[in-house]
C-alpha cells in the first residue's frame, strides 16, 4: 500500500494543478483511471482566457489566475503559457438588448472593452456578413492558453517535488478507516488523510464511493471541427468571435479555423464522441454568419464540460464526510481558473480559508463549496 498525504482522484486540469500546489504541503499521489493524465475533457480543450465569460464566480477565479499564466514560475515552461487574442462578442440585430446588458454587466470587470459597430466588425473580420451582424463588444486582453504547456508544467513540477502520477488506476472502493482514507484501484492500494475529489464527470460516481451525497454534477456534451480558412486570405490573428446568444464560436487554430456550435448536451459519464447532427448545426450556423465555406472538416472530436446547478466551480470540504474534498463542476471555465482554483483548494485544505487575493476579490468559501448545493436542494424540497 502507498501511503501519501494527499491523494488526488482524476489527473486532468484540476487534479494536476492542484496537485502542484498541494505537493508543497505534503507528499501527493494523483490516480488517474486512464492511460494517460488529461486523456478527457483537458485533452480536448480549445482554451481561450476571457475576463468576462462565465458568472461573478468564474470571473473573479479567472481574474485571479491572469498573473501566473502571464508570468510563470521560472522553469514551469519552456514556451509562453499565453499570447493574446481578443474575444470578440458579436450581435444580430435581435440580440443587441442581450449586447448591451453583457457589456453594462462586464465593464466593471474588463474596462478596456470596446463596442464595434457592423461595419467594424467587418472590418476587423473580413468574412463577417454586415447584414447579420448588428454590432459587436470586444475584450482587446484576451488570450489563447497553451492547455499542453499548463498541464504538463503542473505535472512536471509535481514530479520535481516528489509527487507521483498512477495511470490505469480507476477506483474500485473507498473506505474511511479512522483518520486515514484506504484506496481499491486497478493499480493497486492507497491511503491518504485527505481525498480530492477531481474526477471530472465521473466525480459523483466517487462521491457515492466514497459515502458522499452527490451534488448534482451533469456532463455535457461540447463538440468542435476544424477546417481550411479562405483560400489566399490569412486568419492567424483574428480574434476568437462569439455569438452572444452562445450559439456558436469560432477562432483561428494552428492554420486553420476551430468553430463549434457552444453545444451542452447532457450526457453521461464516458468517453464522449460528436454527433454529426452538432457538426452539420456547427457549419449551418458558420456559413449563416460568415462567408467561410466548410468545404471539408480537417478534425472533429467532442469532449464533456461538467455543470452543478449555478454553473460555478465546486471546491471544499464535504460537509459530512471527513476528509472528503471536492474539486469539480468546472464546466467551461476549468483551463481559464486552474491557477486560482488550485491555489484555492490548497488554501482550503491546509489552512482553511482562501488565498488572500482570491479572498479581496469578494469570493467567499461559501459561494464554491459544497454545501450551497444541498442547502438549496433542500430549499427547493
Amino acid at each position: 500500500m502507498k501511503i501519501c498525504d494527499f491523494l488526488i482522484i482524476g489527473a486532468g486540469i484540476a487534479g494536476a494543478s492542484a496537485a502542484c500546489e498541494l505537493s508543497a504541503h505534503g507528499r501527493v499521489i494523483v490516480l488517474e483511471r486512464e492511460d494517460a493524465p488529461g486523456y478527457h475533457t483537458t485533452g480536448r480543450s480549445a482554451a481561450q482566457f476571457i475576463e468576462t465569460y462565465g458568472n461573478r464566480v468564474i470571473r473573479h477565479l479567472t481574474r485571479a489566475s491572469r498573473a501566473f499564466y502571464v508570468a510563470p514560475h521560472r522553469g514551469f515552461a519552456e514556451h509562453p503559457l499565453v499570447k493574446t487574442r481578443p474575444a470578440l462578442f458579436i450581435a444580430r440585430e435581435d440580440q443587441l438588448d442581450d449586447l448591451a446588458r453583457f457589456e453594462e454587466d462586464v465593464r466593471p470587470l474588463a474596462p478596456t472593452i470596446e463596442r464595434l459597430s457592423s461595419r467594424e466588425v467587418a472590418q476587423l473580420i473580413p468574412v463577417m456578413r454586415e447584414d447579420y451582424v448588428a454590432a459587436g463588444v470586444i475584450e482587446p486582453e484576451s488570450m489563447d492558453i497553451d492547455v499542453h504547456a499548463l498541464h504538463q508544467g503542473y505535472l512536471s513540477r509535481l514530479r520535481r517535488r516528489g509527487g507521483e502520477v498512477v495511470v490505469n488506476a480507476q477506483v474500485a472502493a473507498l473506505s474511511r478507516q479512522a483518520d486515514t482514507w484506504r484506496v481499491e484501484t486497478r493499480a493497486g492500494r492507497f491511503a491518504a488523510p485527505v481525498v480530492i475529489n477531481a474526477a471530472g464527470a465521473w466525480s459523483d460516481e466517487l462521491a457515492r464511493l466514497a459515502g458522499a451525497r452527490p451534488i448534482g454534477l451533469q456532463p455535457k456534451r461540447r463538440t468542435a471541427i476544424t477546417f481550411d480558412g479562405p483560400d489566399g486570405m490569412s486568419c492567424g490573428a483574428w480574434p476568437l468571435v462569439a455569438d452572444i446568444g452562445e450559439k456558436f464560436y469560432f477562432k483561428p487554430e494552428s492554420g486553420r479555423i476551430l468553430a463549434s456550435p457552444a453545444d451542452e448536451t447532457p450526457m453521461p459519464p464516458c468517453d464522449v464522441q460528436p454527433d454529426e447532427i452538432d457538426i452539420a448545426i456547427t457549419v449551418d450556423r458558420i456559413e449563416t454568419a460568415t462567408t467561410l465555406k466548410v468545404r471539408r472538416i480537417e478534425h472533429k472530436w467532442a469532449g464533456l464540460r461538467s455543470f452543478v446547478a449555478d454553473k460555478s466551480l465546486v471546491i471544499g470540504f464535504d460537509d459530512a464526510v471527513q476528509g472528503f474534498f471536492w474539486l469539480v463542476g468546472q464546466g467551461g471555465y476549468g483551463i481559464q481558473t486552474a491557477a486560482a482554483a488550485a491555489r484555492t483548494a490548497a488554501g482550503l485544505i491546509i489552512a482553511g480559508q482562501l488565498p488572500d487575493d482570491i479572498a479581496e476579490l469578494g469570493l467567499r468559501a461559501e459561494d464554491i463549496g459544497p454545501g450551497r448545493l444541498r442547502r438549496t436542494h433542500s430549499r427547493a424540497s
